[in-house]
C-alpha cells in the first residue's frame, strides 16, 4: 500500500477536507497496515514500568495467569512472577504493587458511535416522565427563534412513565418543530410543526424503507428508518461556522475518551465514522486528549469515496488511529423493536423493516470488497442477515479472501444454518454486549424462543466463532463490566432471566471483551491480552469478576486504566 503525505493525501482526498493525514502522522512517522507484525520487543535496559503482586488474567491462552509484567517504550516486555520482573527494575523503573487486585488487557469495545456533541451541548431527553421531557423541550424551546428545530437525544421508550406522542411535544411547543431522538438511532418522535413543514399527513403512505406510525388513524409522533427523511429536510437548524463545529467535535471527543477510559475502555470501533469524527480524532491527538485507540468504520459515502480515490482501504493507519471498514445498514434496531425478522412481533403482524434491498447489497458489498475494504452490515433480524451473507458469499467467490473478516454489526436473531455460514466465510458477528441487562423490559416483544437466538454469544463460541463485544453506544451502555456481568447472567436490571442457554464463562466474557475485539480489527497481534510484544494496554480491577457475585461484576470499581504504559484514568495517576 501506498504512503501519502499531509499534502497528497489532501490532494487526493479533497471530500475529507483535511480531516486526517494518514501517510504520516504529526512528528513524521510512518503507518502500517494493521496484519503487518509487530517487532519483538528487546529489552534494552530496565523496563519503564513494571506491575507486580497482581492477579493477572491475560487473555493469553499460553500463560492464562500471572503475577506481574514489565513495560517499556509502551509494550508489554516480560511478564511472569513478581519476583522475576521485579528483578528488571531498576531505581529508574516505575514500579506499581497492584496489591493483589486484579489487572485484565484493556476492553475493547467492537461497535460504539462516539461523538460526545450531542452529550455536551444537546437536550437530553433520558428521561422518566413525558413532563421531564416536556418541560427540557420548552427549556430549549424558549431559548430558540421561533422556526428553528428543537432537538432531544437519548430517549428511551420502555423506560418512559407511559408513551410519547406527537400532542404530548406539541403542548412543549408549536412555534417550532421538534424531534425527540430514540437513543437506538432508528426512529424519532416529532411534533405537528414538524410534519406540517414536511407535508406529512394521516393519508401518507409509508415508504418501502420506513414507517409513519399511528394510532386510530392519526400521526401519533413517531417515526421509522428513512422515512425520517423527509422530515429532517425541512425546518430551520441552528448554523456554526466551520471553526465553531471543529471545536464541538474536538471536545465531544475528549469527553468520550474520559468516559471510556473511566471504565477501562482502550480501544473502540467507531461504527459511524464520517469526516468530523477524522477530523476530531487529529485534532485531539495533537493535543494530546485522544486516550482511547480508535478503528474507523467509514459511514460517510463521501468519506468512503475520497478513501477509495486515495488508494486507502482497511487497516491503513497506526495502533492509534486506523481505518476500519466499510459500514452500511440493512434493516431496523432490535431495541426499537423495527428490524426484519422471518416471524412477527409476539401479538402483531409486524415483520420488521428493511433498509436495504438485495441488489443493493450485492452492489456495496461488491465494489467495497473489489476495493480491498473489510464490510461491516448492520443486520439485526434473521432475515437480514441472510440477505447479507448471500452477498458476502458471493463477493468472497468472485474474490477469494479467507482473511477478510467481514462483519454483521449486532446479528441478534440466528439460526443454525446461518451460523454455519457465517463460520464457512469467516464472518464475524457484533452482537449486543449490554442489551440484556439494560434493555430487559423490551424483549417481551420477541417471545422466549426468539430470545434464545438473540445476542447469542454463547452460540458463536460453541461454533469457534471469535465473537467480540459491542455496545452500539448511544444504543446500549459501553461499560464493560455491565456487558461481562450481562454476558454471564443473562439477567435484566429487574431481575429476569433471559435466554440463559446463551449464558457464557467470565473467562469466556473477559476474551470476548479483550483479544475477540483484537480479532475483529485484525489488531490481535498488536493487543487484546497481556503478552510480550503486545501494546501494553491493561485495567486495574478492585476485585476479580470471578470471586464476586455474577449479579455485582457491573459494581467493579476500576482502579486503574493504562494505555500504551501511560495511565490515563485516574487522571491524578497520569
Amino acid at each position: 500500500m501506498g504512503k501519502y503525505t499531509r499534502g497528497e493525501f489532501l490532494g487526493l482526498s479533497a471530500a475529507l477536507a483535511g480531516a486526517f493525514s494518514l501517510g504520516r502522522w504529526p512528528g513524521g512517522k510512518t503507518v502500517a497496515s494493521a496484519q503487518q507484525a509487530p517487532a519483538s520487543p528487546v529489552l534494552s535496559g530496565e523496563p519503564d514500568l513494571v506491575v507486580v503482586n497482581a492477579r493477572v488474567l491475560t487473555s493469553e491462552p499460553a500463560l492464562p495467569r500471572a503475577e506481574a509484567f514489565a513495560v517499556k517504550n509502551g509494550r508489554f516486555v516480560a511478564v511472569g512472577s513478581s519476583s522475576d520482573v521485579r528483578n528488571l527494575a531498576s531505581a529508574r523503573t516505575q514500579v506499581i504493587d497492584a496489591q493483589r487486585m486484579t489487572v485484565v488487557p484493556g476492553f475493547i469495545d467492537a461497535h460504539n458511535h462516539p461523538s460526545g456533541v450531542e452529550e455536551l451541548y444537546g437536550v437530553n431527553t433520558n428521561l422518566r416522565t413525558v413532563r421531564e421531557i416536556q418541560a427540557a423541550i420548552k427549556k430549549k424551546a424558549d431559548a430558540t427563534p421561533a422556526g428553528f428545530w428543537v432537538n432531544g437525544f437519548m430517549f428511551d421508550d420502555t423506560k418512559l412513565d407511559r408513551p410519547l406522542t406527537r400532542k404530548d411535544l406539541d403542548e412543549a411547543t408549536t412555534d417550532h418543530p421538534v424531534s425527540v431522538a430514540h437513543r437506538g438511532g432508528h426512529t424519532n418522535f416529532y411534533n405537528s410543526k414538524a410534519f406540517e413543514l414536511a407535508g406529512i399527513t394521516k393519508d401518507t403512505p409509508d415508504p418501502s424503507d420506513g414507517r409513519f406510525f399511528r394510532e386510530n388513524g392519526e400521526l401519533n409522533g413517531r417515526v421509522a428508518e428513512n422515512a425520517r427523511d423527509v422530515v429532517n429536510r425541512v425546518g430551520k437548524r441552528e448554523s456554526f461556522t466551520s471553526e465553531q463545529r471543529r471545536d464541538r467535535a474536538r471536545n465531544g471527543m475528549r469527553h468520550m475518551s474520559q468516559l471510556f477510559n473511566a471504565c477501562g475502555l482502550t480501544s473502540v470501533h467507531n461504527a459511524g465514522t464520517g469526516p468530523q469524527h477524522i477530523q476530531a480524532y487529529e485534532d485531539c491527538r495533537k493535543n494530546g486528549e485522544l486516550t482511547h485507540r480508535a478503528y474507523m468504520m467509514i459511514r460517510s459515502a463521501e468519506a468512503f469515496k475520497g478513501l477509495k480515490a486515495a488508494n486507502i482501504s482497511t487497516g491503513f493507519g497506526d495502533e492509534w488511529v486506523r481505518v476500519g471498514g466499510v459500514k452500511f445498514v440493512a434493516d431496523g434496531s432490535a431495541s426499537e423493536r423495527t428490524m426484519r425478522m422471518s416471524t412477527p412481533y409476539v401479538g402483531t403482524n409486524d415483520y420488521g423493516i428493511l433498509t436495504m434491498t438485495q441488489e443493493q447489497l450485492y452492489e456495496a458489498i461488491d465494489d467495497a470488497h473489489s476495493h480491498q475494504w473489510q464490510v461491516g452490515v448492520h443486520a439485526n433480524g434473521d432475515v437480514t442477515i441472510d440477505m447479507v451473507l448471500k452477498a458476502y458469499e458471493r463477493a468472497l467467490q468472485k474474490w477469494p479472501d479467507a482473511n477478510r473478516r467481514h462483519r454483521i454489526e449486532h446479528c441478534t436473531l440466528i439460526n443454525a444454518d446461518l451460523v454455519r455460514r457465517m463460520k464457512a466465510n469467516g464472518v464475524i458477528p457484533t452482537p449486543f454486549w449490554t442489551y440484556v441487562y439494560y434493555h430487559g423490559e423490551k424483549w417481551k416483544e420477541y417471545g422466549d424462543e426468539k430470545v434464545s437466538r438473540m445476542f447469542a454469544h454463547r452460540t458463536f463460541l460453541d461454533a469457534g466463532i471469535p465473537v467480540p463485544g459491542a455496545s452500539d453506544y448511544t444504543p446500549g451502555p459501553f461499560e464493560p463490566l455491565m456487558a461481562i456481568q450481562s454476558m454471564v447472567t443473562r439477567t435484566d436490571y429487574k431481575g429476569r432471566v433471559w435466554g440463559p442457554n446463551q449464558k457464557v464463562t467470565v473467562d469466556e466474557a473477559l476474551k470476548i471483551a479483550t483479544i475477540n475485539g483484537a480479532y475483529a480489527s485484525s489488531e490481535e497481534h498488536l493487543k487484546g491480552s497481556i503478552t510480550s510484544g503486545k501494546l501494553a494496554d491493561f485495567v486495574v480491577l478492585e476485585q476479580d469478576p470471578h470471586d464476586v457475585s455474577p449479579d455485582a461484576i457491573m459494581n467493579i470499581k476500576v482502579n486503574r486504566t493504562v494505555i500504551g504504559g501511560k495511565t490515563v484514568y485516574p487522571k491524578s495517576q497520569s
